[in-house]
């Protein structure tokens, strides 16, 4: 069954339309809950067919195209779990959609809203299985397109808009780089298979051609995950994207780029001909990323952009991981991105919402004004920026311990700048702490937390301080 759980959430997708056709007009949010129970059912499927005793071969006429190895499971679990999320965070943020949608502020254009992340969930658990250049092109068209369509979504704000332009301009030229890139790869190793793409390279041995191709492909990766030279898209286009899906571009698309970078690059990493090339340029990307993510953030004043910059220093960081090998310490760095990121858009969308405001000025005073809400922020930032016994910190500890035993691919340079980076993050994550306790608000009224987005929030945050004191339970997922 778990070879066709990517059908059930299309087909979910479907009947999320559907029933968005007859529904009841001011009643469409609701599906984004009924979205939510649906990918949770397949969820638990996927947790239930994974167990050793239940595994079983890929039928046979897809057998060559996908692959259900550990990898593949903990990507897929991730894209359901980020999709989840955002349908909650979606809910609670729907006044915001509406009000920009439709011009009397109902929700009678927004159910689509609501149905094109489960689509998006469907592509990125077909890129994670996908074993053939051909099908992960395919399944980033379907992750990609369903982006394009809701970074714009809010057609009546201007940011949205104009982020909605920028990204498919620059999302279509990373298309170019990958199919073209893809094509290099063919002709020097004369396949698309993923399997046979290492036993060519044993046979007919690197090629200038081959790493031209790479390259290519790396550099169309890099748009993905929000990496060097492909970053400059990030800034404004999840300043401008209706909140959760600035979320969803921030994990899900990011996971799902560097679960496709192991994928096609874990074979060139382990064969002597390439490893070193293809090392060079992830440590450079690392650098570059890290140096523009952490460098940019420190004079940002809104919150929403400082979690842009900080989304492209947090890229720099898996790319080290990523040069140096290291493929569980990545899995782990990006389960804690998961949780943090989340909770920490969990809390902007409520502001946006509450003070109409993205601003880090929007936090000024939130100290008294929901103590709650207040101290899970801290924890939330405390975690960004690294601190011990939260799980960010125990996520960074492994990427630089991962560069510490292996300065032969990588430079005592790139870690002395990752460090320099760490330390520039607590610079702008303390900016927030500084503004809800030290700051003072002119409103005093307290701050209301919706249902959803309050236990989100603490279930959340628990999980950095317990994951941060005890984080064997997400290795023991990962292997």
């Amino acid at each position: 069954m778990q070879y066709y759980l990517e059908f059930i959430v299309a087909g979910l997708g479907l009947v999320l339309l559907l029933w968005e056709a007859f529904a009841a007009p001011k009643k469409k949010a609701t599906l984004a809950i009924a979205g939510a129970v649906g990918l949770t059912a397949v969820l638990i499927g996927l947790i239930v067919t994974s167990c050793p005793s239940c595994a079983s071969e890929a039928p046979q006429w897809m057998a060559r195209f996908v692959s259900n190895d550990g990898y593949a499971l903990f990507f897929k679990g991730f894209a359901l779990v980020s999709t989840i999320l955002v349908l909650l965070m979606s809910f609670d943020f729907s006044k915001v959609i509406n009000k920009f949608t439709s011009p009397d502020g109902s929700d009678t254009n927004a159910g689509e809203f609501y149905c094109l992340p489960v689509f998006a969930c469907a592509g990125l658990m077909w890129m994670a299985s996908a074993t053939d250049l051909v099908s992960i092109f395919v399944a980033l068209e379907l992750v990609t397109i369903t982006f394009y369509v809701m970074v714009a979504f809010m057609r009546r704000n201007v940011g949205s808009l104009e982020a909605g332009v920028k990204y498919l301009i620059l999302g279509a030229l990373s298309t170019g780089f990958l199919v073209y890139g893809i094509a290099w790869v063919y002709g020097a190793l004369d396949t698309t298979s993923i399997a046979q793409l290492s036993i060519n390279l044993k046979e007919s041995g690197s090629s200038a051609a081959l790493l031209f191709g790479l390259a290519l492909i790396i550099i169309s990766l890099g748009f993905k995950v929000g990496a060097a030279p492909m970053q400059l898209w990030i800034p404004d286009v999840y300043q401008g994207a209706p909140t959760p899906i600035t979320a969803f571009l921030s994990i899900a698309s990011k996971a799902a780029g560097f679960g496709v970078a192991i994928t096609i690059l874990r074979s060139f990493l382990a064969s002597p001909e390439t490893q070193g090339s293809v090392a060079t340029i992830l440590v450079i990307m690392a650098a570059a990323t890290l140096l523009y993510g952490n460098l940019a953030a420190l004079s940002q004043t809104n919150f929403k952009r400082l979690l842009a910059y900080s989304s492209i220093a947090h890229a720099g960081f898996l790319l080290l991981g990523l040069a140096t090998g290291a493929f569980d310490s990545v899995l782990f760095y990006l389960a804690t991105y998961l949780i943090m990121t989340f909770a920490a858009f969990f809390v902007l969308a409520l502001i946006r919402n509450e003070e109409d405001s993205e601003e880090i000025s929007a936090l000024n005073g939130l100290g008294k004004r929901n103590p709650l809400l207040a101290g899970a922020l801290t924890i939330i930032m405390a975690s960004m920026a690294g601190v011990p016994l939260t799980a960010g910190f125990v996520g960074k500890f492994k990427v630089f311990e991962a560069a510490l035993t292996n300065l032969d691919k990588v430079s005592w340079l790139v870690v002395v700048i990752a460090f320099i980076g760490a330390a520039a993050g607590f610079y702008y994550y303390f900016k927030v702490i500084r503004a809800i306790y030290w700051n003072t608000s002119d409103k005093q009224s307290e701050i209301s937390l919706p249902l959803i987005t309050k236990v989100s929030v603490i279930v959340l945050t628990i999980a950095l301080l317990v994951f941060g004191v005890f984080p064997k339970p997400i290795f023991d997922l990962i292997g």
